[in-house]
């Protein structure tokens, strides 16, 4: 079966189509370790149906939904500075900043496909993106 009009398929083309599974980020604020260590840059993967389905079963979950999305970022954080091991203990010690973060940060990469956002200048109301992974609120 053909591809669409106009669209490589990588029989078509030649090329192999590769998908970015894992995109990078800093928190604003940091999470701070037991020894007092900031850890701000990481990484988050795309997240698989499992990931949204396993934490349902959780009690924690069941007992106040809200918990979910501590668990599920637990999941699909794959890298926090020089942690060996993200899990959702490690989300629900983070300040409130973080979190809202990275449940934006999930949303984008999940959702949208992308870590872009469209924004409004609040004084001259021009549009334009801004790159969430990888950068720190105020700076481009």
């Amino acid at each position: 079966m053909a591809g669409a009009p106009g669209v490589d398929t990588p029989a078509a083309s030649g090329a192999r189509e590769t998908l970015r599974t894992e995109f990078e980020f800093e928190l604003p604020r940091g999470y701070v370790d037991e020894s007092g260590t900031v850890h701000r840059r990481g990484a988050m993967r795309l997240a698989t149906a499992r990931d949204e389905l396993v934490p349902l079963r959780d009690v924690r979950v069941r007992e106040n939904p809200a918990y979910l999305s501590v668990v599920l970022l637990g999941r699909v954080i794959t890298r926090l500075g020089t942690l060996g091991d993200v899990h959702d203990g490690t989300v629900e010690s983070m300040f409130a900043s973080d979190l809202a973060f990275l449940q934006d940060f999930y949303r984008q990469i999940n959702a949208e496909g992308h870590t872009r956002a469209a924004v409004a200048c609040p004084h001259c109301e021009q549009s334009f993106e801004v790159e969430l992974a990888g950068s720190r609120l105020g700076e481009s």
